[in-house]
């Protein structure tokens, strides 16, 4: 069977940042009328007959009984059949997989798949984060994402020689691409002096090196290759994709250079498609803090290991580099709104793919973009979608 059967014929997001003056149902409704304002030709909401729902508003607010099922009535679409999906960061890119999956499948023709959240209407003093990764009572005790993230930093340096500087010039290159993303939470400049001399948060990450908690919402409409030209003339497949898990405490890990769910998960993923690293255009990957992008790009084969940092500080990754990467502005900048960060990767990857991504479209030549998210419990889930422009 031949994946790209299913096609992305329309795509979202609204503006991310914190959005206290918008509900969880408004910022639901604002990506849905974005998805389906940039449908070509146009699509009737009521050909929609399913809805995957991203969030974590389940185990971040306590309110498991109405996370998901609130949201298609707030978008006019109650009635339909909807799911939710909370895959913890990941809970986007895991739904979009589903919702392919879904179409793929013939059980449903046009699937909406959503994700929202609202980051900051509690603080994280009140437990917001805390209560979404509570695990073990001893093993992970003041364990907080920075504190989960800093040792992989740690041991990177001590193996490979990275500097802070290399990684501050990941915050650097994303916060550049944040100004020409309009949705992007943070759109200002910064410099490799401002990071390093950004308040310490967990030794080496400082405060420049950590993605911000953000409001947010985005949406995509994905349907059959065979019915795609009735909604546009420039489609968007689905050309593979992959999941895996690892171990979840910190003391049950193999190594602090790399993330073994993201390898499984692009291996899955390439030979899904029938790719490999050399065949993407660009790339939207995890960067809740610097070390991330840096392992993330080794992981995904972008690099060889131990290579990250020197790629990252060199220019590969930029927009006008060997493999753009995160030309959004990534987490770092364009914000972690968890349940629709994948969602809204792959509409960045979308618009990239289409190049209606402005001024900072990258160069397409291949015609395949790469979406991947990791989190969870010690990074112990790591979803990759990939996406083509080729029929």
């Amino acid at each position: 069977m031949s994946w790209n059967k299913v096609a992305v014929v329309g795509a979202g997001l609204i503006k991310m940042g914190e959005l206290f003056e918008q509900s969880y149902e408004q910022m639901a409704a604002g990506a849905f009328s974005a998805a389906l304002g940039s449908v070509d030709k146009g699509l009737d909401k009521s050909a929609i007959d399913a809805v995957i729902v991203a969030t974590q508003r389940g185990s971040l607010w306590g309110q498991e009984g109405i996370g998901g099922n609130t949201v298609p009535s707030a978008i006019g679409l109650s009635g339909v059949a909807c799911t939710r999906v909370e895959n913890a960061c990941p809970s986007g890119s895991d739904a979009f997989r589903i919702g392919a999956m879904v179409v793929a499948s013939g059980v449903h023709d046009i699937v909406l798949v959503i994700g929202v959240e609202k980051m900051r209407d509690k603080s994280t003093q009140e437990g917001l984060l805390a209560r979404a990764a509570a695990g073990h009572p001893l093993y992970n005790r003041g364990e907080t994402a920075p504190v989960l993230f800093a040792p992989f930093a740690t041991r990177h340096m001590h193996d490979f020689g990275t500097t802070p500087e290399m990684l501050a010039s990941v915050a650097v290159k994303n916060h550049h691409n944040g100004c020409l993303d309009p949705y992007a939470h943070f759109q200002s400049e910064i410099t490799v002096e401002q990071v390093l001399a950004s308040p310490m948060v967990c030794s080496p990450l400082r405060l420049l090196d950590c993605c911000p908690q953000t409001d947010g919402a985005a949406a995509i409409l994905l349907t059959s290759a065979e019915r795609a030209h009735e909604f546009t003339d420039k489609p968007v497949y689905v050309a593979g994709f992959g999941v895996a898990t690892d171990h979840p405490y910190l003391h049950e890990k193999t190594s602090f250079v790399g993330l073994p769910a993201t390898t499984l998960a692009s291996g899955r993923a390439y030979e899904m498609a029938g790719v490999g690293p050399r065949d993407l255009d660009m790339a939207e990957v995890h960067d809740c803090f610097t070390i991330t992008e840096i392992l993330d790009i080794e992981d995904l084969g972008f690099v060889e290991k131990g290579k990250g940092g020197p790629a990252s500080l060199e220019g590969e990754t930029a927009l006008d580099g060997r493999i753009p990467v995160n030309p959004s502005g990534g987490l770092l900048a364009k914000g972690h709104p968890i349940g629709a960060t994948g969602i809204a990767q792959l509409t960045e990857c979308w618009w990239q793919l289409r190049e209606e991504a402005g001024e900072r479209q990258v160069a397409i030549r291949q015609g395949f973009a790469l979406q991947h998210n990791v989190g969870g419990r010690g990074s112990g889930v790591s979803v990759v979608n990939i996406l083509t422009r080729n029929p």
